[in-house]
């Protein structure tokens, strides 16, 4: 990918448009336009949290490995965003998800079953990680939505959802690294009739 951003403001998005590459115009309010928005917000929130996990790794042994997990998933996100811009470009490859889903399989082998549904929080780590995971689902419902008017690659759409699935998991790994309870779902008491 060779083409680079030399000036940042153009003025020709000021009516509500923005171009594709290909010169192809399109609403900012298109699906395809929606779809990078969300990766690019859940991009920003994924970096956030690898900031949080850098500063807090000195205090808690493990965080170097989420670190070294989630770090590669900013870089995908930017090729997913660059797939949806360019839909030419194919950037994500079944590697990748294999190897969130290993990374997955090995977080899920030492936190064993989950015995109630959780709630974000516990830490602020936790906290971020559960935000990161909305934001992945959020994201994939907006590429499924582009989905249904425009085909996407397989490979972009089963990313996204894995990665969502991994940010589960990283969360309540995170807890577990931090030595912090998992807040758990406690069930609204029925009131007596």
């Amino acid at each position: 990918m060779g083409f680079r951003l030399s000036k940042i403001y153009t003025r020709t998005g000021d009516k509500g448009e923005t171009g594709l590459a290909g010169g192809r115009r399109v609403s900012k309010a298109h699906p395809r336009v929606e779809a990078m928005g969300e990766i690019d917000t859940f991009n920003s929130h994924l970096g956030l949290l690898l900031a949080e996990l850098a500063e807090a790794q000195a205090q808690h042994a493990g965080l170097s490995e989420v670190i070294e997990v989630l770090s590669p998933c900013q870089h995908r996100l930017f090729d997913l965003g660059g797939e949806l811009a360019m839909p030419e470009y194919q950037a994500l490859h079944s590697s990748e998800i294999a190897r969130l889903e290993q990374a997955i399989d090995v977080w899920n082998e030492e936190l064993g079953p989950l015995q109630n549904f959780i709630l974000p929080g516990g830490s602020k780590l936790v906290a971020q990680a559960h935000i990161c995971r909305s934001l992945a689902r959020a994201a994939e419902r907006r590429c499924q939505h582009l989905n249904s008017e425009e085909p996407l690659r397989e490979e972009g759409l089963a990313y996204i959802n894995r990665l969502s699935d991994l940010l589960f998991v990283a969360a309540r790994i995170i807890a577990k690294r931090q030595n912090v309870a998992e807040v758990l779902w406690q069930e609204a008491r029925k009131q007596d009739a």
